[in-house]
């Protein structure tokens, strides 16, 4: 058949299929750059994410617990230290049922419900990656069943795992503390990274206070891996640094004495140092074990330690708030003489008892019969009350509190310990503020003998008797003296600077009136506290303290057989010693031990004989 169409219809036909090539093209150039430009992402921009990603099927990053800091005494003898444990552990996320794996691991690992139930607490805490402790202190025998059974439980490994000790048991506890595992509480106030490899936290006393000091800072460690999660290699290490190591100013040989002598009565002692408030042996009876803590404590254990009538676990030094006694009549003479209430021959008529004009009421002498004409000297030897009610009434009670918090009563020592309280140093206002009543005369009373709202913790009495010792300098109590780097010990550093405030005094011969007298209380014929003197190698000054439990009425007698044991009064005793160069300053408190000077008296001057006879430079 003859062509028909037009050359026209050619060319166009021609020069679409040319379009169409070139549009063919573009999208083909395009797609390939696409291609390429997905590699380039892949493989160049995000190699190391892409990298990092599939070493994760087979690398991972494990993190490596910091050695804690150890506990030093004043002599280098360890109070705190670490030492080494078998732990058996589980990674959650390598385990396909946990409730079976941990029933299984009994056949050859002693697990208690207690261990399960610790393991389970932590469980809600840790991430499912982490290691978790199941069972520690584990047997070589134990070690050796498990190992031989170890491929049929993938996810559970047995580590070597450095463990908080105590050598001393309950020695100082009550100052030292304890470590314990990490609770929920604890676990949301923490640096999630840095206890990433530590299930434990200083509990109380030092191991809280300087928690961050002693736990140092986390490692880390690259690992490789089989499919069960066990370690093939180490890839590379970076190395935890240590806590610091601690030196503290307590003598362990001082501490074991006092709590042998406090014996097994209920109180508190505390000695301190009065130039530098190093304090020398801190008692809290009774006490405990720590080492119980520190994997985790029974219940039944626990339940008896803390429904004691004896409250072992109350730290008494720091927490226990006790009426202070006649232990105070030589600040509150001081205060009178200060303000020109009196002075040093001021004469008070005691016939065994005070009245308030215009009031019928007696408050009693702790001498029924009385002392007769007294001035401040036999106030403070023979422990009058009278003289003590008659000046106090002159003062009033917010003279009173001014001065008497100078003396650090009613605020917190600041010690270097976790959980002090600051006891009660009343006044108008505080009784307004606390209980909302006004103040009344005779409440001024029995403060001035360290009676009624007014209350002292054990470390309060010992700062404020080193205050007197010094005259005037009110140091800060302390605890920790200097650190070291682990492995450094000689090399230490200053921690806590010895800071004092100065009691200045109108005429500094009150202070020679006051001491004075304290001196007598335990070297002249007549002093409450003349027994310990009779006998001394070394002069010194004392103060004898008796606090009330409860109240008796007028027309009653105090007949202490006939008082149930818990209800008979306290006794206390403060001092220092030597009396002209005091180096240790000393409170007593014995729990419902009736009196000050057969009881606390006694103790006080036994401590003190040791640490200078024995321990102190004086003495050697």
């Amino acid at each position: 058949m003859p062509y028909t169409g037009s050359f026209s219809d050619d060319l166009r036909e021609s020069e679409q299929f040319r379009h169409r090539t070139i549009v063919a093209l573009i999208l083909v150039v395009l797609m390939v750059s696409a291609i390429v430009a997905r590699l380039i992402f892949l493989q160049v921009v995000n190699h190391h994410h892409f990298t990092t990603q599939a070493d994760q099927n087979r690398v991972t990053v494990v993190p490596l617990a910091p050695t804690r800091g150890l506990i030093f005494d004043r002599r280098g003898r360890v109070l705190a230290e670490n030492l080494p444990s078998f732990t058996l552990e589980l990674v959650p996320e390598r385990v396909v049922d946990l409730d079976a794996t941990i029933n299984e691991l009994g056949r050859y690992v002693d697990i208690s419900p207690n261990n399960i139930q610790r393991f389970y607490d932590q469980l809600q805490r840790k991430r499912r990656h982490d290691s978790i402790a199941l069972r520690s202190h584990l047997t070589e025998t134990e070690v050796a069943r498990f190992a031989v059974n170890q491929h049929r439980f993938p996810g559970v490994e047995i580590n070597a795992r450095l463990l908080r000790s105590y050598p001393y048991g309950s020695l100082a506890v009550h100052t030292i503390g304890y470590v314990g595992q990490i609770n929920e509480s604890e676990a949301k106030k923490v640096d999630q990274t840095n206890y990433s490899a530590t299930s434990y936290i200083g509990k109380i006393g030092i191991e809280k206070y300087y928690e961050t000091l002693l736990h140092g800072q986390i490692g880390y460690q690259r690992v490789e891996t089989n499919a069960e999660g066990r370690v093939i290699a180490v890839l590379d290490n970076t190395p935890p640094k240590p806590g610091k190591n601690l030196h503290l100013t307590i003598d362990v040989e001082l501490q074991r004495i006092a709590e042998a002598i406090l014996g097994d009565q209920r109180g508190a002692i505390v000695a301190i140092e009065p130039a530098t408030g190093n304090l020398l042996s801190m008692v809290s009876k009774p006490s405990y074990d720590p080492n119980l803590f520190v994997q985790g404590i029974d219940h039944a254990t626990y339940n008896a330690l803390n429904h004691s009538a004896d409250h072992p676990l109350f730290n008494r030094i720091l927490r226990g708030t006790y009426p202070p006694g006649s232990t105070i009549k030589p600040i509150i003479a001081l205060a009178a003489l200060e303000h020109n209430k009196i002075n040093a021959d001021t004469s008070v008529f005691c016939p065994g008892w005070y009245s308030l004009e215009g009031d019928n009421h007696r408050y009693r002498d702790w001498k029924r019969w009385g002392h007769g004409h007294t001035d401040m000297e036999k106030a403070i030897v023979e422990s009058c009350d009278v003289f003590f009610y008659e000046i106090a009434y002159r003062l009033g009670i917010d003279s009173m509190h001014e001065y008497m918090t100078k003396f650090g009563f009613g605020q917190k020592t600041n010690v270097d310990i976790s959980d002090e309280v600051s006891g009660i140093m009343p006044s108008r206002q505080w009784k307004r503020d606390a209980r909302g009543l006004p103040w009344f005369p005779g409440e001024t009373l029995i403060t001035g003998i360290g009676q009624g709202f007014m209350t002292a913790t054990p470390i309060q009495l010992a700062r404020a008797t080193a205050a007197i010792a010094n005259r005037g300098a009110l140091v800060n109590p302390r605890v920790v003296r200097a650190i070291s780097e682990n492995g450094e010990e000689a090399t230490t550093i200053n921690l806590i600077e010895t800071t004092s405030e100065s009691i200045q005094l109108k005429n500094s011969k009150h202070w020679k009136n006051i001491v004075d007298s304290m001196k007598a209380v335990v070297h002249s014929p007549t002093g409450t506290a003349r027994k310990i003197g009779e006998h001394s190698p070394f002069k010194m000054a004392g103060k004898t303290g008796t606090a009330q439990v409860f109240g008796i009425k007028q027309d009653e007698s105090y007949v202490k057989e006939d008082i149930a044991e818990r209800l008979q009064d306290h006794a206390l005793f403060i001092g220092f010693a030597p009396f002209d160069n005091p180096q240790i300053a000393i409170a007593v408190i014995v729990e419902n031990g009736g009196s000050g000077s057969g009881t606390a008296a006694p103790i006080a001057y036994q401590v003190m004989h040791h640490y200078l006879t024995t321990l102190a430079d004086y003495g050697t």
